[in-house]
């Protein structure tokens, strides 16, 4: 395996020669923190739906694993990234890139990390969730950044999964099992990445192109990812509804999926509608307001069946 660094063209000499001691800021930014906030939040609601309870410390140290293991991700994911991440302006000042952080440090707090979340998490609850979250971990950090994020341009879709066990893991901690519940938790998530990337890169000038990385907009223009915005947006719908359906769902979740669905389809379709020129006359106002739309889709879905599990014992949640 070749170091990313030495791919880009960098040595050790001219990376030890932009580097200073690291303070804890910078290393708590290898975590990603703004991924491991979502990620926390998914999982405490797949573990709070699950029809079995868990100890309030116990569950506490379940999300903790599964937060450092999002941290480790994020960790071992900016290490092998860091030469491509120097090529952007978006990530070129990310800790390994800028120097701030060297290399080992970065691959050795990931892996340290993500052993001491793996081993907790299974020494606390159960095997089932560990596994879970090692595989995470290694979708994340080998199958999407080393494969998939330099392969194809489907790169986003298939690495969405990685974000998408959370509430599976958090699931697991409390069931020791796989249900129909847990897996569309998963599918909405998987449905709802692809879509809402895409409208975000559709505005946001990237330097994906100068950096070699084949992202859709990229690869096949700004009319294909139109139109496979509205595409996996027609597929996340019944994913969406299907959810509300199940033992965790009710008639909160299903008002609030009918309602989002529907704004988030509408703006999809709004967006494969339109031209270039549209585009650049509104500058990109559609684009823009279907990706703020996305991000509430997902916290509204998922604060849904939390409110759900929450009056549920008072005989107001659940069908």
């Amino acid at each position: 395996m070749t170091h990313p660094l030495r791919k880009s063209g960098m040595t050790d000499i001219s990376l030890q020669e932009t580097t200073y001691e690291a303070g804890m800021g910078d290393y708590f930014a290898l975590l990603k923190p703004r991924v491991m906030s979502l990620v926390v939040f998914t999982a405490l609601v797949g573990l709070l739906v699950a029809p079995v309870p868990v100890h309030p410390f116990i569950g506490f140290v379940a999300i903790l694993c599964i937060a450092v293991g999002a941290g480790a991700s994020g960790a071992l994911n900016m290490w092998w990234d860091a030469d491509i991440d120097a090529k952007m302006k978006r990530t070129a000042g990310r800790p390994v890139p800028s120097g701030r952080v060297a290399p080992g440090e970065a691959l050795g707090l990931g892996l340290s990390l993500s052993g001491f979340a793996i081993v907790l998490l299974a020494l606390a609850t159960n095997f089932l969730a560990a596994f879970l979250l090692a595989f995470t971990i290694f979708f994340y950090a080998v199958v999407y950044s080393m494969w998939l994020k330099r392969a194809t341009p489907q790169n986003i879709v298939i690495g969405g999964a990685a974000g998408a066990f959370p509430p599976m893991i958090g699931w697991a901690v409390a069931t020791g099992g796989v249900s129909v519940e847990s897996a569309l938790m998963f599918a909405l998530i998987f449905m709802w990445t692809p879509p809402h990337f895409w409208a975000l890169a559709l505005f946001v000038k990237s330097d994906y192109g100068n950096a070699g990385v084949p992202m859709l907009t990229e690869t096949h223009g700004r009319d294909a990812t139109r139109k496979h915005i509205i595409i996996y947006t027609l597929l996340l719908v019944p994913v969406a509804l299907g959810l509300g359906l199940t033992s965790i769902g009710g008639p909160i979740y299903m008002a609030v999926a009918v309602i989002m669905n529907a704004w988030f389809l509408k703006g999809a379709y709004d967006i494969w509608r339109r031209d270039d020129a549209a585009c650049a006359a509104d500058k990109h106002a559609v684009e823009i307001g279907v990706f703020k739309v996305s991000l509430y889709y997902l916290f509204l879905h998922f604060g849904a069946l939390l409110a759900e599990a929450a009056l549920r014992p008072y005989g107001f949640g659940g069908w």
